[in-house]
């Protein structure tokens, strides 16, 4: 758990946003350990060390009638990029799916993060431009709660 944590603080300080980092390392084991798991990680490890992560959910889709998986966080430390630690955890996710008959993996990718957007397309991941994503949240998502 220590590991996924600061791999998905560097992630977030990558992206911007460390101050929206609330998860404990205790939120990530009952997610990933609890009595129910609805969260998955994969890790990858580099000379005995964790170095990446990919962390994911199921989704489902009503036009296919099948589960999907949805890519929630796949990061992996700068220092060992390019040696195919994050192709390796794409392709562990593509592997999964295929196995368990699931129609797609799908994720978000931000529209100023182009190195990872070239990386996905080098795979044949095709952005969905057609699709913008809507978040409730905070404030919002009580008083709609509360409604």
């Amino acid at each position: 758990m220590p590991a996924i944590l600061r791999l998905v603080r560097d992630l977030a300080e990558y992206e911007r946003a460390l101050h929206e980092v609330k998860a404990t390392e205790e939120d990530l084991r009952t997610a990933l350990f609890g009595e129910e798991p609805r969260v998955f990680a994969h890790v990858a490890e580099h000379d005995g060390e964790v170095v990446g992560f990919a962390l994911w959910f199921l989704t489902f889709s009503t036009w296919l009638g099948r589960h999907g998986i949805y890519l929630e966080d796949l990061y992996v430390d700068p220092a060992t990029r390019g040696q195919g630690h994050g192709k390796a955890l794409l392709a562990e996710l593509a592997k999964i799916a295929e196995e368990r008959g699931y129609g797609r993996v799908e994720w978000a990718v931000l529209n100023w993060n182009t190195p990872s957007i070239a990386f996905y397309e080098s795979l044949g991941a095709r952005p969905q431009d057609e699709w913008t994503t809507y978040r409730l949240t905070g404030d919002p998502l009580a008083k709609l709660a509360n409604t």
